[in-house]
């Protein structure tokens, strides 16, 4: 059983929910990266999402995409981001880290090779933002190979074709995108996603995290309440983006042990 499967078998005895946080790697500096992701461990985090900071990111909002110059400003590339979670898991072999990018820096290093650096370097999960399951063939191979888990985003606007694709392939969970727009946006409908889920597992036999739009306590804890798991990426991210750097830890500390007890909670 891989780390992000024990971490949901887990949770579900314990009947709780992962909390899933995001955060770009190498920003503010790469020194802070390793650090950062303890600090979330600490906090509560069940899952890390590791953002792979990329020149053009498409899917994602302002805040995100800053956080992608600061990092590509500081020299991060994806090379830099697997040391980063190979110097993690030096000392912690239990939390799963999911890297979360896009193709371009993959390509550059070749499937196999990057699914070979992926296992040594103890990551167990890669979404790939522009790579629907109908291109990320050879990739999702070479993965599978080293019992790495191939994520997918699904969307309101996602068909039962594209769910009966995506469970042909996807590993880990499923990582549902709960707005129609980029990371960051607020417009987030509760109803509409406690309807979408039950769909989308009809399809797929994995845990379904939602992401996008969830800003606050009151949100993760409604979420918490339809899913198997919450994602945070905007809000850890304007956290780093305006504490001092040497607060940061602990401001996300504070913010992500916040959450952590509001999912918790009884209903």
């Amino acid at each position: 059983m891989s780390r992000i499967a024990k971490t949901f078998h887990s949770l579900k005895i314990s009947n709780k929910k992962a909390l899933i946080p995001f955060f770009t790697a190498g920003d503010p500096s790469p020194d802070l990266t390793v650090s950062i992701m303890h600090s979330l461990v600490k906090a509560g985090a069940d899952i890390i999402e590791l953002g792979v900071p990329f020149s053009d990111p498409m899917a994602d909002g302002p805040v995100i995409q800053r956080s992608s110059e600061r990092a590509l400003a500081k020299k991060t590339d994806l090379r830099m981001v697997l040391n980063f979670v190979e110097e993690f898991r030096s000392t912690d072999m239990t939390t799963p880290v999911v890297l979360m990018g896009y193709a371009n820096p993959i390509e550059a290093i070749g499937y196999t090779d990057f699914a070979n650096l992926c296992k040594h370097a103890g990551v167990d999960g890669v979404l790939v933002v522009d790579y629907p399951p109908e291109e990320g063939g050879e990739l999702n191979i070479q993965l599978k190979k080293q019992a790495v888990d191939s994520i997918y985003l699904l969307a309101p606007t996602s068909t039962t074709k594209r769910m009966k694709e995506v469970a042909k392939t996807a590993g880990g969970y499923v990582y549902y995108v709960s707005l129609k727009g980029v990371t960051g946006a607020t417009n987030l409908d509760i109803e509409s996603v406690a309807k979408r889920i039950p769909e989308i597992k009809k399809e797929i036999d994995l845990p379904v995290g939602v992401g996008f739009g969830i800003r606050d306590t009151k949100t993760a804890k409604s979420v918490a309440g339809v899913s198997d798991a919450v994602v945070i990426g905007s809000r850890i991210v304007e956290e780093i983006e305006s504490s001092p750097k040497d607060k940061i830890e602990e401001n996300l500390y504070l913010l992500v042990s916040d959450i952590r007890k509001a999912i918790d909670e009884p209903s």
